[in-house]
């Protein structure tokens, strides 16, 4: 068997075609709890489960009692259910292999192995492939693929999502799928199906401004008005829990290196420019005005500037000044 994806193996859930073993692992801890919520969910009713779903936790417990729980017949049922949470904490993991080789058709064992992959090469692992078993690794998704998987989640939901409010969200929570989902969820309440997510709803719900918030910034920075860039910045520095410094510097790291690569392109054709930058073309019109402004040369000087006060920002050469008197100073010498 091969290597899955999880939205392969979502879709066999969905059909109730089900495997006696998943090893679910991987950074990403995201889409291994989506996988295994929709096992515990979807494989028993609610009256099979009392007797026929065991949940264990990896710190709780050992693999002989585990391969023992495995071993169990279902009762008046077709199933029996086993899921390891925080698998990645059982000992000596690797010496379930002769139960992965020979598993016990009735039941769906899971084990949810988080924050780390095992290395695929080992004979645990290929076990699993060897023996109709799941493996799938959930990866950290990278920054610029955010915009792109909230826009499908919330279509998934039924929901539509504008641009602005994508970006707004992508920049503001970062790759915690966790979170963006929770987050999804408050605004989801104020809204009928079909209905679209705005900025506006998401300062109402989640509580992110629209108009002081590092998207709004960069468009700030873009068209070099300096106002309402210290308008932002004041606001970061009043709000610093909502808005730290590491954070937006990150973004805006990210931000100038895509104008930098932008002035190395050959083909700046938007939907070129869109496809090499794996952004959406709705911002590529930005990313064009920035670049008229900022030429190779400072765009090299401004990501300089930005790993120093990064550095500063860690107490590095900086004995007194707070992260807004920084980010001010940064702000300036970004602008000047």
């Amino acid at each position: 068997m091969k290597e899955r994806d999880w939205k392969s193996v979502f879709a066999d859930l969905r059909k109730k075609i089900y495997a006696p073993t998943y090893l679910l692992m991987g950074e990403e801890p995201f889409f291994i709890d989506v996988i295994a919520d929709q096992i515990e969910k979807r494989v028993l009713d609610e009256t099979e489960k009392e007797f026929n779903q065991t949940i264990l936790y990896g710190r709780d417990t050992d693999v002989p009692t585990l391969i023992s729980i495995a071993r169990r017949y279902p009762m008046m049922a077709n199933h029996h259910v086993v899921i390891v949470k925080e698998a990645h904490m059982l000992k000596n993991i690797e010496e379930l292999e002769p139960y992965i080789r020979k598993p016990v058709s009735s039941t769906v064992l899971v084990l949810c192995h988080k924050y780390k992959s095992i290395p695929k090469n080992r004979t645990f692992v290929k076990a699993f492939y060897d023996n109709k078993g799941v493996v799938m690794e959930s990866k950290k998704m990278y920054d610029n693929q955010i915009p792109g998987w909230i826009a499908d989640t919330v279509k998934n939901h039924g929901y539509r999502i504008d641009n602005k409010a994508t970006q707004l969200l992508a920049d503001h929570l970062g790759n915690d799928l966790g979170k963006i989902i929770n987050e999804l969820k408050k605004v989801y309440i104020s809204l009928q199906k079909g209905g679209e997510i705005t900025p506006q709803l998401i300062e109402k719900n989640i509580g992110i401004s629209k108009d002081f918030n590092v998207f709004e910034l960069q468009n700030a920075l873009t068209q070099k008005d300096s106002f309402k860039a210290f308008q932002i910045v004041k606001y970061f520095a009043d709000n610093p829990k909502s808005n730290p410094i590491m954070m937006t510097m990150a973004v805006l790291y990210t931000y100038f290196s895509r104008i930098l690569v932008y002035h190395r392109l050959k083909d700046k054709n938007e939907k070129s420019v869109a496809s090499e930058l794996r952004m959406s073309p709705f911002f590529v019109k930005d990313l064009q005005r920035a670049a008229s402004k900022y030429s190779e040369p400072k765009v090299f000087a401004i990501m300089s500037l930005l790993r120093e006060y990064d550095v500063r920002s860690k107490g590095v050469d900086n004995q007194s000044a707070s992260h807004g008197e920084l980010f001010k100073e940064m702000i300036y010498k970004i602008l000047n």
